[in-house]
């Protein structure tokens, strides 16, 4: 295949065929040689943060010198955002070659159809084989125990904060969802590093945990970060202490960091200086998470799409804008608990116009706007992502603000406009050169 009709390929899967189980994915690495195994892994699992753990993890151990693959989901811009190496996205033809011996393969696996989900994990795995990976940080992407990536044998499995969602699915009661998520590990496992959870997760987490007999290190315990003055903070693990200079101004990014410093730190067998750990901050990309983007008025962009998301938003904000409250454009898929995003996000925005993402899961957009209005807050329905970006601006003022948030689609659907790349990207030469262009803008950097 070529780069674009791979691309196009992995697009006409099926998407929403969620068909649990893990026989499909087991025959398909058989059929393909297992790719990966024997590579150090991280595998990433939680609720809220596991891309930026990723992320993270992935760019500490760039930094140590090893070659690193990493894979996120879900993406912003396309789907080759989802794998990079060394921190930067796949190129066009190396997801075609990894795409090609999983398309190839497919006809071997006796189970069923495979589902998109599937068929991507599989591609990131192979191109992270096929590209000479040393390392590499896998995010789950619904669950673990019978998630897609659960068919790597990673000798460190981070998990990051746990909180309600997919309750359908996972189990309606932290301890449940947590429990599903550490099914990527065996019982008795010790390769477990855990994040910073909200004190009314915690003691789920840790009920879900000895259930398992499972043991590590927790951010809090083994593992404390603390702020420091101006953008200079300390972590503190098993291996020592070190103090970092970083413009992480939320709580939520700190914990994030410790996390993957500790997850990476269990990788390599020993601690990590505070200069690597910089710079690999430093070298961050991560869209769609706390995204600011400078102008008048300035721009948040946040795909918070569940309420602990919301809420970890919301504390972020007036570290970024001061007094400021920001216009809303807000756009939500129609499996989510709006009411509790909503509750967290009233308080902190000044007005909102909701709209509704090119998403066939997307909600409409009046509900939600009488559901803020019900919140004390003044909104509206707007038709397209646009206009609604374009009437929040206006109303914000040359200095004023607007978030964008509710879902990574609406985020998907307004990035180009934000920042002010619908021209730009209108005058690429293809998709590729398209996505080339939004992963290495600078203004697109956390």
């Amino acid at each position: 295949m070529d780069p674009a009709a791979a691309e196009h390929w992995i697009a006409e899967l099926d998407l929403m065929g969620m068909r649990f189980g893990l026989e499909r994915m087991h025959a398909l690495m058989h059929a393909l040689g297992h790719p990966c195994r024997g590579i150090p892994a991280v595998h990433v699992v939680g609720t809220n943060g596991k891309t930026s753990v990723t992320r993270m993890t992935a760019a500490l151990l760039t930094e140590c010198g090893l070659r690193t693959g990493a894979y996120v989901s879900p993406h912003v811009m396309g789907w080759r955002e989802r794998i990079a190496m060394d921190g930067e996205i796949i190129p066009p033809g190396a997801f075609a070659a990894a795409a090609t011996r999983v398309q190839e393969a497919i006809p071997s696996v006796p189970e069923g159809a495979i589902t998109q989900f599937e068929a991507l994990t599989a591609t990131a795995l192979t191109a992270f084989a096929m590209g000479g990976a040393e390392a590499i940080v896998i995010e789950a992407g619904l669950g673990g125990r019978l998630d897609a990536t659960n068919v790597i044998d990673a000798p460190v499995v981070a998990l990051s904060a746990v909180d309600l969602d997919h309750t359908e699915l996972l189990g309606d009661d932290v301890q449940s969802i947590a429990g599903e998520k550490l099914g990527v590990a065996p019982p008795g496992f010790t390769g477990l590093v855990v994040g910073e959870q909200a004190p009314g997760s915690i003691d789920g987490v840790r009920a879900a945990v000895n259930a398992r007999s499972m043991a590590g290190w927790w951010v809090g315990q083994e593992i404390v970060v603390e702020p420091g003055i101006g953008h200079s903070m300390s972590i503190s693990t098993p291996n020592g202490a070190l103090r970092v200079d970083a413009d992480m101004p939320a709580r939520w990014q700190r914990a994030n960091l410790a996390l993957a410093t500790g997850a990476a730190e269990r990788v390599l067998g020993r601690g990590l200086d505070a200069a690597t750990v910089a710079r690999a901050v430093d070298r961050l990309d991560n869209p769609g998470r706390l995204q600011v983007v400078p102008g008048s008025p300035v721009v948040v962009l946040d795909g918070a799409h569940n309420p602990a998301g919301a809420r970890a938003l919301a504390q972020a904000l007036p570290m970024i804008l001061g007094d400021v409250r920001p216009v809303a454009v807000i756009g939500m898929m129609a499996d989510k608990d709006a009411a509790g995003i909503l509750d967290a996000l009233a308080p902190v925005i000044s007005r909102a116009h909701v709209t509704r993402a090119s998403s066939g899961r997307a909600v409409r957009p009046e509900p939600i706007a009488r559901m803020l209005r019900e919140r004390g807050v003044e909104a509206d329905a707007v038709a397209g992502p646009a206009t609604a970006l374009e009437r929040a601006r206006e109303d914000a003022g040359p200095g004023g603000a607007v978030l964008v948030a509710g879902s990574l689609h609406l985020l998907s659907d307004l990035v180009p406009v934000a920042l002010g790349w619908s021209d730009t990207l209108a005058a690429a030469s293809g998709p590729d050169d398209a996505m080339a262009t939004v992963w290495r803008l600078d203004d697109f950097r956390k």
